[in-house]
């Protein structure tokens, strides 16, 4: 593990995937303490103005973009602004940027499995890693975790689940497998939370992205509403926290003020509660084992109506159920699962399948993937390669665009 910086000195950031939602909230918990954090990488996939408007704003030492010809544009347009932010471009830079000497603390929050390889990257380079990208643990697994261990990294969750039940576990986690009986992630229900499941599959990516709590992402948000989003939490929870799949339970609370809850062996149960806003986590993430200004609202009980909790709908949602059927399954199958989800999610929003194909996608998939245990991060790539061809062939039959 990284050894404490001195008070005085600055918190070295890489913000990866800087113009999403989760970037935009760090990037404003970071604007409430200046004495304490140095923005020195932002990156992007293809955001050339927000990116722009970024490095302006946060001076940057590097700023990467996914492709040549956006990093091209955006080099460009700094140089005629004066801007003095290296741009740098590609899959490698990502990796470069994460591990390098000059950053002390990463956030990870590009979505899906492009995330892994950088994420891999900084815990070998032990740095203070942030995890936005749940991704990372779904698809990387064990080999994520002992990358962790080798490089000694501090590995903090940002989901607002994840980082609820870390606030809610005893500070050893040594004693986590003796004390706690189970952790339980909550869930809003989506926006279909109500709607009667018959009428699933006429929905539109609109309708799926129309989260009632969260301002998130258009993938992470259909995922929120297919439930898919909550079985990759469990997968994540399984890894971070290290009890066994049948110690994770999900249950259905739409006020999402309870963002989870730790239930002991006596029967005690700690929750961490709070607004809905991401920023609470991030701060969290920051500062730990501190705590600073967030920028969000604190609860007011006076004006708190309700809070209400229902068993999980898997007629509504049968995606839910894959992560325990996966966990039980051979190592790898939690990596084929993602990969076929986001190609799914990926043709739901180009209007290609219905919204409930996107769980027989998944399904099939998995059920199509032979696969030996991944003990590499070029086997974890290979299987998500494959896992993607057997998916986006299920969704040219299902779209009756046979591949040639």
């Amino acid at each position: 593990m990284r050894s404490e910086r001195e008070p005085m000195n600055k918190t070295r950031i890489a913000i990866l995937g800087a113009t999403g939602s989760i970037g935009g909230s760090t990037l404003d918990v970071l604007a409430r303490h200046p004495d304490r954090f140095d923005v020195v990488a932002l990156t992007a996939a293809t955001q050339v103005d927000a990116m722009l408007a970024l490095c302006a704003r946060w001076r940057p030492r590097w700023a990467v973009m996914a492709s040549a010809s956006h990093g091209r544009e955006l080099e460009q347009r700094m140089r005629a602004e004066g801007l003095p932010t290296e741009v740098l471009v590609g899959p490698a830079a990502l990796v470069d940027v994460a591990a390098h000497d000059e950053v002390d603390a990463v956030m990870a929050a590009i979505v899906g499995a492009a995330g892994l390889e950088p994420c891999i990257a900084a815990a070998r380079a032990g740095k203070r890693l942030l995890l936005a990208n749940k991704e990372a643990l779904v698809v990387g697994g064990d080999v994520f975790l002992q990358a962790v261990r080798e490089g000694g990294a501090t590995l903090l969750p940002i989901d607002s689940e994840h980082s609820a039940i870390f606030q809610s576990l005893p500070e050893d986690p040594a004693t986590w497998s003796e004390r706690v009986h189970k952790i339980i992630l909550t869930a809003s229900g989506g926006p279909f939370r109500t709607r009667d499941p018959a009428t699933l599959e006429a929905v539109t990516p609109e309708q799926a992205c129309a989260h009632p709590n969260w301002v998130m992402g258009r993938k992470i948000s259909v995922d929120s509403a297919t439930m898919m989003n909550k079985a990759l939490e469990v997968i994540e929870a399984r890894y971070l926290f290290g009890l066994a799949p049948r110690r994770i339970e999900v249950v259905i609370h739409p006020q999402s003020v309870i963002h989870s809850m730790v239930q002991y062996r006596d029967a005690s149960i700690v929750a961490q509660l709070g607004t809905p806003d991401m920023r609470v986590p991030i701060a969290y993430g920051l500062s730990w084992p501190n705590r600073i200004d967030s920028g969000a609202a604190p609860i007011d009980f006076h004006t708190l109506s309700a809070m209400t909790f229902e068993a999980a709908d898997a007629h509504r949602f049968p995606g839910l159920q894959l992560a325990w059927q996966a966990l039980e399954a051979a190592p790898g199958t939690t990596a084929v699962l993602n990969a076929a989800n986001e190609v799914a999610v990926a043709a739901f929003l180009d209007g290609r399948i219905g919204f409930t194909r996107i769980h027989e996608i998944n399904v099939e998939t998995l059920s199509g993937v032979t696969m030996s245990p991944p003990a590499t991060l070029a086997d974890l790539l290979a299987l998500d390669a494959l896992a993607r061809r057997v998916a986006g062939g299920h969704v040219d039959r299902l779209t009756h665009r046979h591949p040639s």
